[in-house]
């Protein structure tokens, strides 16, 4: 049975349509992952997950590949 947990990110680095795209993608690749929203304005990722497929650390890892940071 899946564990949905829904997060907010931080992300300073979006600037663009095109961060949108390339985090959407980035994110909706990984199992688990059942909806991304990327907003520009406020530079956040808003994720709904499966918390049985998906850890935090894989979240990060696969945005930092994509060339983004998570703000702490």
């Amino acid at each position: 049975m899946p564990n949905t947990q829904e997060i907010t990110l931080s992300i300073p680095e979006i600037s663009c349509e095109h961060c949108v795209k390339t985090i959407h993608h980035a994110l909706s690749v990984l199992p688990g992952v059942e909806a991304v929203l990327t907003d520009v304005l406020t530079k956040t990722v808003h994720l709904k997950y499966d918390t049985n497929q998906l850890s935090p650390e894989t979240i990060e890892a696969q945005l930092g590949n994509a060339g983004y940071t998570i703000a702490r």
